[in-house]
């Protein structure tokens, strides 16, 4: 090997390295156009039931399915907006008649009750708070900034919903869009079997995110009852967002728990502690965690088997990996991506025994 051939395959070697940086930094910079595009093949994929449905049921051409489909999903979503409206009134009309001082007794009232209750049961709360050192690490600073970031995110939110609405309509008229788009990048003699493997995860993913919507009702289901049964004010939205929240594995149903508490707490703010609060709460309390048995127990082992066909604990075992390498974003992502890795490992390597076991009911 002499020089010049090694300084070329040095060279080559660069410009291999900066043309993948310049990739990488070019996705990093319109990273919010691949996101936009991951939540329209997400809809994409939830609306092509329906749109099937449509066509061979009732026979509607493709584009009317479509929008028909669209015109759902976008009721839905405004439905699921208007859920919250009314909450949303109430609060502003609580916080024009708001007596601050009222509310700053009742709140007193309240934490003495609990240090009460609990000074009778020999734990000193105060104390514990205080050597914790909680209160000092609070910094209150954040709420303007906060709010800032809210208030300017609302006009991104809108170009976001927008691009989605656009782009997820052209997903659910033309089917092969995203399938041709995949194809690009297919090396020759494979184009076959890689339109298989898009067809099957599609019918796969298809069914998952059905799968999950079932599985936020059944949830919702109960936590609203739940809610009703012992009076908590807006119990129909606090049980859908904490339905919604489910969707983060075993992160969500934490967040989802304390919320619950906090608001079973609020909604009787002013009643005695001991008599009202704590047994209010407790049962609600109990009545969320058999909701989520239901759910660890029944509806995802039924949902997950079903609907990409594999073994529960399969499921478990992914998604407990994905969070630990990449934390929630891998949590989420981990059972279409691991649907999908199943699927091209039986097309590709359908030949070797343990992908033939791995595999099996594909």
């Amino acid at each position: 090997m002499n020089s010049k051939t090694l300084a070329n395959g040095i060279l080559r070697a660069l410009g291999i390295i900066l043309a993948i940086a310049l990739v990488l930094y070019f996705l990093f910079k319109i990273q919010s156009v691949i996101i936009y595009i991951a939540i329209a093949a997400v809809i994409s994929l939830i609306g092509r039931p329906i749109i099937l449905f449509f066509r061979r049921k009732l026979k509607f051409n493709n584009t009317l399915s479509v929008v028909v489909t669209m015109v759902l999903l976008l009721g839905l979503l405004v439905g699921l907006v208007g859920l919250f409206i009314p909450l949303i009134v109430e609060q502003g009309h609580n916080l024009s008649l708001l007596n601050i001082e009222q509310l700053q007794v009742n709140v007193e009232d309240l934490y003495n009750q609990i240090i009460t209750y609990f000074e009778f049961n020999n734990i000193d709360v105060e104390q514990s708070i205080k050597e914790s050192n909680v209160l000092s690490k609070l910094d209150f600073a954040i709420i303007p900034d906060f709010l800032n970031s809210f208030i300017s995110g609302l006009g991104s939110f809108s170009i976001g919903l927008f691009s989605v609405l656009f782009i997820s309509f052209f997903f659910l008229k033309d089917s092969k869009l995203f399938e041709d788009g995949i194809m690009i990048f297919v090396p020759s003699g494979n184009e076959e079997r890689s339109k298989r493997s898009i067809n099957t995860i599609k019918d796969l993913l298809s069914r998952y995110f059905v799968g999950l919507i079932f599985q936020i009702l059944i949830l919702f289901i109960i936590y609203t009852i739940i809610l009703l049964i012992f009076g908590i004010d807006n119990a129909i939205v606090i049980a859908f967002l904490c339905a919604l929240l489910n969707l983060v594995p075993y992160v969500g149903p934490l967040v989802s728990g304390f919320l619950m508490l906090l608001l079973s707490m609020s909604s009787n703010l002013g009643e005695s502690f001991s008599d009202v609060i704590l047994p209010k709460t407790t049962y609600v309390m109990i009545g969320f965690i058999i909701a989520q048995l239901v759910d660890n127990f029944f509806s995802q082992p039924y949902i997950f088997s079903k609907s990409v066909k594999s073994h529960p604990l399969e499921i478990f075992l992914v998604i407990i990996i994905a969070g630990i390498l990449f934390g929630i974003v891998g949590m989420i992502v981990a059972v279409p991506t691991y649907t999908a890795i199943k699927v091209i490992l039986k097309e590709f390597l359908s030949e070797y025994k343990i992908v033939k076991k791995f595999t099996k009911g594909i």
